[in-house]
């Protein structure tokens, strides 16, 4: 009976012993894997790390490129502003002084109403200042460009651009006058 107990107890020891050879080879091979998967993760660091390095470079090249061009282009830009600001002064005083030469003020005819006739003229404004009213309504306010008509304007002077389609009068208000749109 003792020797019964015994050799039940070995197969019983020799099945637990096998269990864990098979447990410990499968934990071998769970390691090899591991090993494997572990060697492919450092490879794959190692390449993104590389890659990352690379683009670091090319973005510090390109940023340095990239200000220069920049200010290159900014300093174009600039100039051509510039330019273009010289260009419309010289533009809007030729413009001036051909509406000063082809179009002025009425002028005084006879002395005996000369003081009622210098009164009306120191009161129109000429018509350089007539459109710039109108350039600078149409520009500060677009969904409002009309300008009101006073005394100040010389009626010639507004029936003029009326005639020549340079400006429109209101629909619904002939004493308002805007800048036609033009393309």
């Amino acid at each position: 009976m003792v020797f019964l107990q015994i050799r039940k107890l070995c197969s019983q020891l020799e099945m637990v012993a096998s269990c864990y050879e098979a447990r410990r080879d499968k934990l071998l091979e769970t390691k090899e894997l591991e090993l494997k998967w572990l060697e492919e993760k450092k490879q794959v660091l190692f390449a993104a790390s590389d890659h990352f390095e690379r683009l670091r470079d090319e973005k510090e090249k390109f940023s340095e490129l990239s200000s220069l061009l920049f200010c290159s282009v900014l300093q174009d830009t600039k100039e051509k502003i510039q330019k273009m600001k010289s260009y419309q002064e010289r533009l809007m005083e030729s413009l001036g002084d051909l509406l000063e030469k082809h179009l002025p003020l009425p002028q005084n005819e006879s002395s005996s109403s000369k003081k009622k006739k210098v009164k009306i003229r120191e009161s129109l404004v000429n018509l350089t200042h007539f459109w710039d009213v109108l350039m600078n309504k149409v520009l500060n306010t677009p969904h409002d460009p009309y300008v009101t008509i006073d005394h100040t304007f010389w009626p010639p002077y507004i029936e003029m651009l009326l005639r020549y389609g340079i400006a429109v009068r209101h629909q619904e208000n002939n004493f308002k006058i805007r800048l036609e749109t033009f393309f």
